[in-house]
């Protein structure tokens, strides 16, 4: 362990530290990714470590790119106040080499994938890039189905700028898990199920992303696009070579408010109707400029009531599958602790939970709890904009 005292002017307030910061001995204060927020926090974390260091070991990467980026500043024009709040950006290089030998996807890839060609289509290569990507999730998913919610949960409430990406894929994991565990559809539904959910959106693509971003109103013109999209979005899918009739009743219905029994519907209706109410959870978590998400726990009793506030089939399903916490919910516990809820257990409501923070609200290395437990029972949700710590994607993962 090498440890290098950190000068505590050039910590800016609410940015993720690139690097695990440490008290005197090397002892553990915030990890990487833990956001100060104010000079109180700061003062808290002094209090307990006396200095603040940085173990050049583990993070000379991220430290010395974080040191490049401040010298840098300091030769440019910026005023010492706005060199103080700058966001770091600086990541240890080995960083993608880890993704790369890891059994999980890239995610962030995949966003951007999924962006390109949702927005873009090729009509003479989009379904087979479509089903190559599809089948890696769907695959990834059936296989990984906690890492998967785990993943997409995560970047819906951090990510606006690849929204309607995101959105699809949280989609369509989502229903492919409660149509294959809870309503045990055929296989062959399963399938054109997420690939419905997937595409839902591909005529307002890029209209769903400007607007997570927008701050004014929508014009008469995007009401329009979004009133229309779902019959524009089956157009499109024809055009770009679609022929499966369940996939484009889905995607077709998947907008219609449809309470209502599900054995009272056809196949297609049956897997719209569940596509609106997992539609209607991840947009809920989802944070757009100048709206803060709702808890995920929030977004899942939303789901669970239909229009007539009578409890929907489909989202009891939903719900029942997923568990009132599923894996990415915050959450405090009964022992003072707080942390993301990693993987689901029998009961709806007894998940595992990572704890990242410990009962003095102040970062820990992660530890997990088996929320069964009378000590560590879940006491209430996080909402997102209150999580005080980032935690990287990879992290989480290997928990």
């Amino acid at each position: 362990m090498k440890l290098i005292e950190l000068d505590l002017s050039s910590i800016p307030f609410g940015q993720p530290i690139p690097f695990a910061l440490r008290g005197t001995g090397g002892t553990l204060l915030a990890g990487k990714g833990f956001v100060i927020h104010s000079q109180e926090d700061l003062k808290k974390l002094i209090l307990r470590g006396h200095t603040l260091y940085v173990d050049t070991d583990e993070s000379e990467d991220a430290y010395r790119a974080y040191l490049a980026q401040l010298q840098a500043l300091l030769h440019s024009d910026k005023k010492l106040g706005d060199i103080a709040e700058t966001t770091l950006q600086a990541t240890a290089k080995n960083d993608d080499n880890e993704e790369e030998n890891s059994r999980h996807p890239r995610w962030k890839d995949w966003q951007l994938h999924w962006t390109q060609l949702m927005r873009n289509p090729d009509p003479e290569t989009f379904l087979p890039r479509f089903h190559r990507m599809f089948s890696a999730l769907a695959n990834y998913s059936a296989n990984n189905a906690d890492s998967a919610l785990l993943a997409l949960v995560q970047l819906s409430a951090e990510e606006v700028r690849f929204y309607s990406a995101t959105h699809g894929m949280l989609v369509a994991v989502i229903t492919m898990l409660v149509a294959r565990e809870t309503l045990t559809w055929p296989e062959a539904q399963v399938q054109s199920l997420g690939k419905a959910a997937l595409s839902m959106n591909i005529a307002m693509a890029q209209l769903q992303d400007d607007l997570a971003l927008q701050r004014t109103p929508l014009s008469a013109e995007q009401a329009k696009a979004i009133d229309h999209h779902s019959e524009q979005s089956v157009l499109k899918l024809k055009s770009l070579g679609v022929q499966d009739a369940l996939w484009l009743e889905a995607v077709k219905f998947h907008h219609y408010r449809d309470p209502g029994r599900l054995a009272q519907k056809s196949p297609g209706r049956q897997m719209a109707r569940l596509i609106q109410r997992a539609d209607l959870f991840g947009a809920r978590i989802a944070p757009r400029v100048g709206r803060e998400p709702m808890s995920v726990t929030s977004a899942m009793k939303a789901c669970y009531y239909d229009e007539t506030k009578a409890v929907d089939e489909t989202g009891a399903a939903l719900v029942k599958t997923l568990g009132i916490y599923p894996p990415g919910a915050w959450v405090h516990l009964a022992s003072g602790e707080s942390g993301v809820v990693i993987r689901r257990s029998d009961h709806a409501a007894t998940p595992i939970v990572a704890v990242f923070l410990n009962r003095d609200g102040m970062p820990c290395d992660p530890m997990t709890r088996n929320t069964a437990l009378a000590t560590n029972k879940i006491t209430g949700a996080v909402p997102h904009k209150e999580v005080r710590v980032s935690v990287a994607m990879d992290r989480l993962l290997t928990l």
